[in-house]
């Protein structure tokens, strides 16, 4: 092995390294493991030699010979691509006949000879395949966090999971966002989940109608309500900043950013600032410098989390730690007797912000708010990271 440079951050890294364990930039590109079928579903195997279409795809065994060994069906397809494969016998087992005949091999066009049969597909074999054609094979690279919220607001639709998709109306998918005892964050993965596999459904020709854009969400948007920690709290969290996790919370109060977004933040050493965000356009990918008095927090959080694999910190997880954290310092619950959640470190930061008089501009590019247009266009270049980091060095910090 020999040292190389990031591309990003230009330290020395090792030659083997997935990630710059400095700024978390993937250096390497990880091989996409192949996804497993369900059980039940059949099997898929390499033919060997030069072939156009090495991949076959055979329905599951239902015969044995006398000894008890199995016996192969004929298979259903062959594929230029697993991944072809794979969608051929999702849809197979959902009653969609696909034609056996060896002359399918040589269709001059075709990579995956399906009649368009759609009528016993269930929302959950639908996922399959919607899942599979988003997440593996799409050149679009998505994180860690992403496929855990797909994988997140399917389960949550449980209800819905045996359902024949072809049979479902608007007010089946209501019934899933009205029954939900979750937050809205979480209601609106569903709502998206829904979008992405109606719109995977209507390219595919699986359906005619899309019902997913007339659900709607009938609760109080929790990321607009909130209520920052008071003064009293934050001396608090200052007090007890070397307890386990409280230098997260402190992160999270004195950066903005999302507790979702902590997942893939990156962080510039040199430069001392955080690079992320999640949810909009404006909000993602933004630069956040480091108050100074945080900067060993955010050290912390990286030798902590990062490993060669990438940034192992998981939002779900930490939830969790993070009301422990509240209980043991009797932080649970506001001044107005209302519970603090995660989200009310970013509202506090807008509070500071307005409390030490940030220039409103720059807080709404520190917060990733959403400028206009032309407003964006014209101003955003004006404020360098020297100048953010300025605006950001206003906010006090309780004596520490």
């Amino acid at each position: 092995m020999t040292l190389i440079l990031c591309p990003e951050c230009t330290h020395n890294i090792s030659s083997a390294a997935v990630f710059c364990p400095s700024c978390g930039y993937p250096v390497k590109k990880t091989p996409k493991k192949r996804r497993k079928l369900p059980n039940g579903t059949g099997s898929i195997k390499h033919l060997s030699g030069r072939r156009s279409r090495e991949w076959a795809a055979y329905p599951r065994v239902t015969k044995f010979s006398p000894n008890g060994s199995p016996i192969l069906a004929p298979a259903i397809g062959y594929f230029k691509t697993y991944e072809e494969a794979y969608q051929a016998l999702i849809l197979y087992n959902a009653a969609i006949q696909v034609p056996q005949s060896q002359n399918a091999l040589n269709a001059p066009n075709a990579s995956c000879f399906l009649a368009p049969q759609y009528q016993k597909i269930t929302f959950a074999e639908l996922y399959e395949l919607y899942y599979h054609s988003k997440f593996h094979n799409s050149k679009k690279k998505f994180s860690r966090a992403s496929t855990y919220s797909s994988k997140a607001a399917f389960k949550n639709c449980k209800a819905l999971h045996n359902r024949k998709f072809l049979e479902l109306r608007k007010a089946d998918l209501q019934e899933v966002i009205d029954t939900c005892p979750l937050k809205h964050a979480s209601l609106e993965l569903i709502v998206t989940l829904f979008k992405g596999m109606y719109a995977y459904a209507l390219q595919n020709d699986i359906a005619e109608r899309d019902y997913s854009k007339y659900v709607s969400i009938n609760i109080a948007d929790d990321d607009e309500c909130g209520v920052p920690f008071s003064q009293s709290a934050l001396e608090t969290l200052w007090k007890h900043r070397r307890r386990k996790n409280v230098g997260i919370i402190l992160l999270m109060i004195y950066t903005g950013f999302r507790i979702s977004a902590f997942q893939n933040i990156r962080y510039d050493r040199s430069g001392e600032y955080f690079q992320g965000g999640v949810k909009t356009t404006s909000s993602k990918n933004r630069i956040v410098p480091l108050h100074p008095a945080i900067r060993g927090f955010a050290a912390e959080f990286f030798d902590r989390f990062l490993t060669e694999d990438g940034l192992h910190f998981q939002s779900h997880s930490f939830r969790k730690e993070f009301y422990e954290v509240l209980n043991s310092l009797n932080l649970t619950f506001s001044d107005s007797g209302t519970k603090h959640t995660p989200h009310d470190c970013r509202h506090t930061f807008s509070w500071l912000c307005d409390k030490y008089k940030v220039d409103e501009l720059s807080k709404h590019l520190l917060m990733g708010h959403s400028l206009g247009g032309d407003v964006e266009r014209s101003v955003y270049g004006h404020r360098t990271l020297d100048e953010l980091r300025a605006e950001i060095a206003k906010i006090e910090v309780p004596c520490h």
